[in-house]
């Protein structure tokens, strides 16, 4: 799979679904075969992945979202590490 940029528009794969899970008080990936339960943050980037934003566009939204992160540059980081690694486990696809 190609390297994610700034500019990749990016979305859940198609086999994917991600929701709020009350009883779990956290965001589920749902899939044909199960669930991955994920923690706060990994939801909210998923959550902007709709196939409209950019990687760019989604780091800014979750800058705004998390102020108290101690330094962009290490946000940044972290978003792009877990995208790489839920696009290369088949949950994202760029478009």
């Amino acid at each position: 799979m190609a390297a994610l940029t700034m500019q990749t528009i990016i979305q859940l794969a198609p086999t994917y679904r991600l929701q709020w899970e009350q009883a779990q008080d956290a965001y589920v990936l749902l899939y044909p075969e199960g669930m991955v339960t994920l923690n706060t943050t990994a939801g909210e980037i998923l959550a902007r992945c709709d196939g409209i934003h950019s990687v760019a566009e989604i780091i800014a939204d979750l800058q705004r979202l998390y102020p108290e992160a101690d330094a962009t540059a290490q946000l940044t980081a972290d978003v792009l590490e877990f995208m790489e690694v839920a696009h290369n486990e088949g949950w994202l696809c760029a478009i």
